[in-house]
């Protein structure tokens, strides 16, 4: 994904991907005692716990300027090629921004490398089969995604074991990245919302928008997703993973 893209969607990303609180303990759970950290393709900073030492490292310009955590260290920069020396750092972690990098493998070699105890990682499963959204409306959104989003055995080669975690995605969620209102789903004809989703940059919308539309219009939507309505959270592929530094 192109900085100028980060740049462009700097705004709406701040306004709707609010860091969603029981995603923040799952994450600061899986840090343990860790006490420095790297947050890399760290966005506007998301997810970067208050009470730990945090340098934030992040391609685009416009997302520094948005961070919300003003403790963090920020540094403009790229996953291939981290700007520190070997163990600089307890912990590195990457929140929703693989599927951005360049080059993934260099990227988690780099996390390695960076990190004397552990590394952690949210993320999408490329191989589940996603949910409502991309089922009936956007299946391109999959054939977008599954070939840049690396898959669980590919970081395990890269990181070695790995401890695979779901991550349910709660119906209220507050971060809006894809899945997020997957309960919501007027929210999704919603441009702000969307142009905070990168995933919807790539594709032309229109046809599968006026689909939605009608569907929740005449009622087809609720009568084919019923069972969504008394779910208070939904498994639609996020994973933390979490590997131990050698």
């Amino acid at each position: 994904m192109s900085r100028s893209l980060y740049d462009k969607i700097a705004d709406s990303y701040s306004e709707h991907r609010q860091p969603d609180e029981r995603i923040a303990t799952r994450i600061n759970a899986a840090l343990g005692k860790c006490q420095s950290l790297l947050n890399v393709g760290a966005g506007t900073g998301s997810y970067e716990p208050s009470n730990r030492h945090v340098v934030a490292i992040e391609p685009s310009i416009e997302m520094i300027k948005r961070r919300r955590n003003v403790k963090s260290q920020p540094i403009q920069g790229s996953a291939g090629q981290l700007p520190f020396r070997d163990g600089t750092f307890d912990a590195a972690v990457a929140i929703l921004t693989m599927h951005h990098w360049p080059d993934p493998d260099a990227g988690l070699a780099e996390m390695c490398r960076v990190a004397r105890k552990q590394v952690v990682i949210l993320t999408w499963d490329p191989e589940h089969s996603g949910f409502w959204l991309v089922r009936d409306y956007f299946p391109e959104i999959l054939a977008i995604d599954r070939p840049i989003f690396p898959s669980l055995g590919r970081i395990e080669k890269a990181l070695g074991v790995t401890d695979v975690q779901i991550v349910p995605i709660p119906a209220d969620c507050t971060d809006g990245f894809l899945g997020a209102y997957w309960r919501r789903p007027e929210a999704y004809l919603d441009q702000s919302v969307r142009s905070a989703i990168s995933t919807f940059s790539r594709l032309d919308p229109e046809s599968g928008l006026a689909q939605l539309r009608q569907d929740l219009d005449n009622g087809i939507w609720h009568d084919r997703n019923r069972e969504l309505q008394t779910l208070s959270e939904l498994d639609i592929g996020y994973r933390l993973v979490i590997a131990a530094c050698a």
